[in-house]
């Protein structure tokens, strides 16, 4: 098995594992699921490389108050009929931190016949457990910005396909950072473009996104411009296409959260291409987040973001049909900001 001094990504540690090098302990470390059940998987299918599949494991659950010393003892137990076996510990950070530095002990100096894995949400890096994993670290963390939009690079790179990138744009500007669902629709896309093909933005919008990027966007310009008429128009054209009221904010408030970051960007003296990289966005939407930073001011924004915080309390809560919520949010957020 591997024998390693730095923590690793999630793309490594699922590499490695696809190609038999095993680690002695693995700590997965975050709070992205999908991330970290791929992880899981991967190791485990590794192990039985083959074999009988749960035949030399054991799980624990630290949330079920499991006995860190029959944790140990199991991974301490030598495999049977095979080469190595695997011992999970969901959840490690539920353990007092007594149990903790027993896992850490073990840790220190592991079994060479064990995979051990651990899932945890969060592990203070002062504790005994926390210095222990450094190494063996895995980070499942939540995906932003650049990150994200490799992400879904690679994920269709994987499945056979090049994707455009305003169509890996419209999957985010659709979807939003839940990769459960970008998985589904990248599965999905898959079929539908068949072997080899290229995913590109009509594919997006046929196969997943009813609603059209472009058509957000000249929502947000409107409302930049404070012409009430066109934000309407582009409001109604959305809900007549059955787009939900609420995934309609989801997505407004999504890109005014990027045009603020493009703001504070370029106020710090950064050229359009690289603010709009801080600011999440591919380069070829720089210009665009250019004219849509200098029309918000400050004022703008925070005044937008509190009305998108009522309204989405309002659309989940309210008697008031969708529809019209949503078009008195966007005649609001057409008025100019009182001085």
């Amino acid at each position: 098995m591997l024998r390693y001094n730095r923590r690793v990504d999630v793309r490594q540690a699922l590499s490695e594992a696809r190609s038999g090098k095993l680690r002695p302990v693995v700590a997965v470390v975050g709070t992205e699921t999908l991330l970290i059940e791929r992880v899981v998987a991967a190791v485990r299918r590794a192990v039985a490389d083959g074999g009988i599949a749960g035949f030399n494991e054991d799980l624990f659950h630290a949330g079920s108050k499991v006995d860190a010393a029959k944790v140990i003892s199991a991974a301490e137990t030598l495999p049977m009929m095979a080469k190595l076996r695997l011992v999970l510990l969901r959840r490690v950070d539920l353990l007092d931190l007594e149990s903790q530095a027993k896992i850490a002990a073990y840790v220190a100096s592991p079994s060479p016949s064990t995979v051990f894995v651990m899932t945890a949400e969060k592990i203070a890096g002062n504790t005994k457990l926390g210095k222990a994993i450094g190494k063996h670290k895995v980070a499942a963390d939540p995906l932003k910005g650049h990150a994200l939009r490799e992400h879904v690079g690679l994920e269709a790179e994987e499945r056979g396909h090049p994707i455009a990138p305003n169509a890996a744009e419209a999957l985010l500007d659709t979807l939003g950072e839940d990769l459960a669902a970008l998985d589904d629709a990248l599965e999905r896309l898959s079929l539908y473009v068949g072997p080899g093909q290229r995913i590109d933005l009509a594919a997006v919008e046929q196969c997943v996104a009813r609603v059209k990027v472009d058509s957000i966007w000249a929502l947000v310009d409107a409302v930049s411009m404070r012409d009430a008429k066109q934000a309407s128009a582009a409001a109604a054209s959305l809900l007549a296409d059955r787009e939900p009221a609420l995934r309609i904010l989801a997505m407004l408030a999504r890109q005014l959260r990027t045009v603020a970051r493009m703001r504070d960007a370029l106020q710090r003296g950064l050229s359009d291409e690289e603010a709009a990289q801080l600011a999440g966005a591919p380069p070829f939407k720089a210009r665009a987040l250019r004219t849509a930073a200098k029309r918000f001011t400050f004022v703008d924004l925070t005044r937008a973001f509190a009305l998108l915080a009522e309204t989405d309390l309002l659309l989940k809560g309210s008697k008031t049909p969708d529809d019209v919520v949503l078009e008195r949010t966007v005649l609001e957020l057409c008025r100019a900001a009182p001085s």
